[in-house]
């Protein structure tokens, strides 16, 4: 896609999307001697979306107008991505930033690795530095394990830690996303032990046939269990199970109509949402392979 397909606004501003993302399964299949975790997965892009503002400054100022209560302009990672990025290339200019923020915090949906990746992406063509999508995904891996897939930027299956990725091509489909309005601790997640650390390892060609879940669902609803009363309502209508380490839910849906459905019926007490698949990020082209 062109630069040209994000106009300038009357005071310079450009916005770019930053979409969330459904872990449709995760499954923990060891760990290594650091510590890390080895995961496999498939990462669906869906149409929720961030949109980040971006200005071009002449100066070397990196500078985020409506930083998140409680997280220092300093410690965001689109002003670190921004940053990083000039660290890298040597470049000399800087860059205003404001993030209009429509994916729930800590959802597990990937928001601030999203936000980070289309950071770096879109800078990477504002600013002419022109670095290759392996160059950005390294850079980025820099930042948190989930900002490579936003920079590989097509639906995957995921192993490694989060930054081995082969393209797969998925149906499209709807989803309902339900937002328990819990905090989950991705660390405290890893670190009980109760979690499942040695699910079979799972071959690309299997994935259509094997039985999949989240192995991180049963420990996150051992913590919070609010989590499963969301799940228990969304099972009605079909396989329910949480992204990510939490805290959202999700099922798949036949159709639109079929998803509006499901949240017309949503309790007062619940929030959520429905979502469309995706087959590209919007800013794929923004990195040359």
């Amino acid at each position: 896609m062109l630069l040209s397909a994000f106009p300038v606004s009357a005071e310079g501003w450009r916005a770019f999307p930053a979409p969330a993302k459904l872990n449709l399964f995760l499954h923990v299949i060891g760990r290594r001697a650091d510590g890390y975790h080895l995961l496999q997965s498939v990462f669906q892009l869906i149409d929720l979306a961030d949109t980040i503002h971006l200005r071009l400054r002449d100066d070397a100022q990196v500078i985020h107008h409506n930083p998140l209560s409680g997280v220092p302009a300093e410690t965001d990672l689109t002003v670190r991505a921004a940053r990083l990025l000039q660290q890298e290339t040597g470049y000399t200019k800087g860059v205003d930033i404001r993030v209009d923020k429509r994916i729930p915090m800590g959802g597990g949906l990937g928001g601030g690795s999203s936000d980070a990746a289309t950071v770096l992406l879109a800078l990477n063509r504002l600013w002419g530095v022109n670095l290759s999508r392996a160059q950005l995904m390294r850079l980025g891996l820099a930042l948190g394990a989930d900002v490579p897939f936003f920079i590989f930027g097509r639906n995957a299956f995921v192993e490694g830690i989060g930054e081995i990725m082969q393209e797969i091509t998925t149906p499209e489909a709807w989803y309902v996303v339900l937002h328990p309005p819990v905090h989950v601790s991705t660390p405290a997640i890893f670190k009980d032990e109760r979690l499942t650390r040695n699910t079979p390892s799972l071959k690309l060609r299997d994935l259509n046939t094997t039985a999949s879940r989240n192995d991180l669902q049963a420990v996150a609803v051992s913590q919070h269990p609010q989590i499963a009363e969301f799940l228990d309502w969304l099972s009605q209508f079909g396989d329910a199970r949480m992204t990510g380490s939490g805290s959202c839910v999700f099922t798949k849906c036949a159709s639109q109509s079929a998803a509006d459905r499901v949240i017309s019926r949503l309790p007062d007490e619940m929030t959520g949402f429905t979502a469309r698949s995706l087959k590209r990020h919007e800013l794929s082209e923004f990195a040359d392979e």
